[in-house]
């Protein structure tokens, strides 16, 4: 299992940056490689990715939300293994820390080598980066929100 962390500041409340993570459908925008994310209910999501020319489809569900503070998930069926976490801590009124943590298995010898020698977290570093610019560029008006609760499995099974 590989596993990339990252971080980033965003200049803009703690709301806001939770409330702009919480509409998938947008991380096209600011996520290479994502080609589309669809919202089947309020935790679940078809994703579609094209990286390094492979496309590959799958399912994810939310594990854990609490609002302004976490978001975890985790592919389900097919063929795709990754699970995830972001975590939102306010460091002022106006400036947001949000940490990330994705774990998956690379399949196949490309993604296994560009594993290997760190592609994937160059890939999240710029895709947490663009997320600040995509935010921050909107004058900290998030696309909208989602302010529901989804409860912890308790077993730990569902946490990344």
């Amino acid at each position: 299992m590989a596993q990339v962390q990252e971080s980033v500041d965003v200049n803009v409340p703690v709301r806001t940056a939770y409330n702009q993570w919480t509409q998938f459908e947008s991380f096209p925008n600011f996520m290479d490689g994502v080609v589309s994310i669809t919202q089947l209910d309020d935790t679940h999501n078809h994703w579609v990715t094209k990286v390094g020319g492979v496309t590959r489809e799958f399912d994810t569900v939310i594990t854990e939300q609490n609002p302004d503070e976490r978001i975890a998930w985790k592919a389900v069926g097919g063929e795709t293994e990754h699970a995830g976490v972001v975590t939102f801590h306010r460091l002022s009124d106006d400036v947001t820390r949000l940490m990330i943590q994705i774990d998956w298995a690379p399949s196949g010898l490309v993604e296994k080598a560009g594993a290997a020698v760190g592609v994937d977290d160059h890939r999240v570093k710029a895709d947490a980066k663009r997320f600040k610019e995509f935010i921050e560029s909107r004058g900290g008006d998030e696309t909208g929100a989602w302010r529901g609760e989804v409860d912890a499995d308790v077993t730990g099974g569902g946490r990344a």
